[in-house]
């Protein structure tokens, strides 16, 4: 099943179905436990409506009162890039280190404010000369630590930033419109094929400038293992979401540049698409 949000609608897809209706507490609604079989018998209530044109509709992220989380160097080339933009500051051990580490890398990235969904704008940072998107596989997890579903997302990077000093990771991940999230979740019963794609476009005046692919099993980490170490020491009253990590980096010549448009798509969630632009 697919859940879009707009607004105070839902728009659920199940079966090839459409159904609609208005939502009181988003929060409510997908931190509930066994949310796959409440969501289709809930269907069953709902009057069906004729289906739209997805991708071409702007939505909402998928998200109301949950934080978003990230974590970082879970795939080999993601390490290998965040090596050699930190190697002059002499950050890059750091970074090797964390690959083979137990515990993994992870970090506060965003809440619902710095947000966007698809069809919306990301930002580049003004006082980066270095800037990139990184799709990576998110997932919707309850209070309780339980995947519920996915989504894509977008972790925009300013790696000038990050390269200069790993210290300022914060400013390099942090800031308006710094995040996407959707188009929708994608919510299975059960968890979602490790042969799934992520895959990502960049095009810039109409022209592809970068495309890419690769299956989540090429993951390091499985993604329990980053919920366990997630919730740790951290509670989540309202869910939470969090981005499993990106293996496709544009090479060390390419940086965004205002109007560019990022599109990332997921096997199962579908694509997520966004312009860039910077703060005003």
């Amino acid at each position: 099943m697919k859940l879009y949000k707009r607004n105070d609608q839902a728009y659920l897809i199940k079966e090839g179905r459409c159904y609609q209706w208005t939502v009181e507490e988003w929060d409510l609604l997908v931190n509930r436990e066994h949310l796959y079989q409440y969501l289709g018998e809930f269907a069953g209530t709902l009057q069906e409506i004729p289906p739209l044109d997805w991708e071409q509709e702007p939505w909402d992220p998928p998200m109301d009162g949950q934080e978003v989380w990230a974590a970082g160097v879970t795939y080999f080339k993601s390490k290998q890039a965040r090596m050699e933009e930190s190697q002059g500051s002499g950050g890059d051990r750091f970074y090797d280190l964390v690959y083979d580490a137990p515990r993994p890398e992870l970090f506060y990235k965003s809440h619902r404010q710095r947000t966007v969904g698809h069809l919306d704008q990301v930002n580049i940072r003004k006082d980066s000369r270095w800037n990139v998107p990184e799709p990576e596989l998110t997932l919707l997890i309850n209070a309780h630590g339980k995947i519920q579903g996915y989504t894509a997302g977008n972790d925009m990077s300013s790696r000038s930033i990050e390269g200069e000093n790993p210290l300022y990771l914060p400013q390099a991940k942090v800031y308006e419109r710094c995040a996407a999230l959707g188009p929708c979740l994608y919510i299975p019963e059960d968890p979602i094929d490790p042969q799934a794609e992520i895959r990502l476009k960049i095009e810039r005046q109409g022209q592809v400038l970068y495309e890419d692919h690769v299956k989540i099993s090429r993951m390091k980490r499985t993604h329990q293992e980053l919920v366990d170490y997630l919730f740790t020491e951290c509670q989540f009253p309202r869910g939470v979401f969090l981005m499993t990590g990106t293996c496709l980096v544009p090479g060390d010549d390419f940086t965004l540049e205002v109007d560019d448009q990022v599109s990332i798509t997921i096997d199962h969630v579908g694509r997520l698409t966004n312009r860039v632009g910077t703060s005003s």
